[in-house]
């Protein structure tokens, strides 16, 4: 599992006009290659109608499935272009279909190229891109006087909490990088004086909102 890694924030749409042709792009994430391509297929049935209907997606930790397709457009001008702009931003997970209702204009190789490149762009600005980090939940068990002192340290830190349980005793469990747990379990032990007891959960990934620095 990759540490962390940028991926789309959720599935949504967008579209721009360019020389009088719609240009429809379709953004959603999808871990494997079926996903994928029942996207495309649900995509090319809603816009029946359209002209075309191109499409390219990267799967995988180390985008072991790339896949570009021009659907009727010249060789290389739509897929291609849609699948550079997913390898330029480093996202994992992808699929993106551009749906393009032709307006009567010719745009040539060089205007279809960057017509692709700018709705797929286009699309992610507008839909978002988070980054999954891999982090491990942690358990601490602590007695209810210390709740508001560890609650406010924790909020106040770059660690995320995922869940506070009301029991006998009270139950935070957070989010904490894999290469931060150790230090993050001597952290507790230090603000508690001891007083606490802790066990790792699950592997997962927590996600943020990610924006390029510019």
């Amino acid at each position: 599992m990759l540490p962390r890694y940028h991926t789309v924030k959720q599935a949504g749409e967008h579209e721009i006009n360019i020389q009088r042709s719609r240009f429809i792009a379709h953004i959603k994430r999808a871990e494997t290659e079926n996903e994928a391509q029942e996207f495309i297929q649900a995509i090319k049935k809603k816009h029946w109608d359209a002209t075309h209907n191109c499409s390219a997606y990267l799967i995988g930790e180390h985008d072991q499935i790339q896949k570009a397709n021009d659907d009727g457009e010249p060789s290389g001008t739509a897929g291609v272009p849609i699948l550079e702009v997913l390898k330029k931003r480093k996202l994992k997970d992808t699929v993106v279909v551009v749906t393009r209702y032709f307006g009567g204009i010719k745009l040539g190789a060089g205007g279809l190229i960057r017509a692709y490149g700018k709705a797929t762009s286009e699309v992610l600005e507008a839909i978002g891109l988070v980054e999954r980090k891999l982090t491990q939940i942690i358990h601490v068990k602590i007695e209810y006087t210390w709740l508001g002192k560890i609650e406010k340290e924790l909020r106040a830190s770059d660690y995320k909490i995922k869940e506070i349980h009301y029991f006998d005793i009270v139950e935070v469990e957070t989010y904490v990088d894999e290469s931060q747990v150790m230090a993050f379990m001597d952290w507790m032990v230090e603000l508690t004086n001891g007083q606490c007891n802790m066990k790792q959960g699950d592997t997962l990934y927590l996600e943020e909102d990610y924006v390029r620095e510019s």
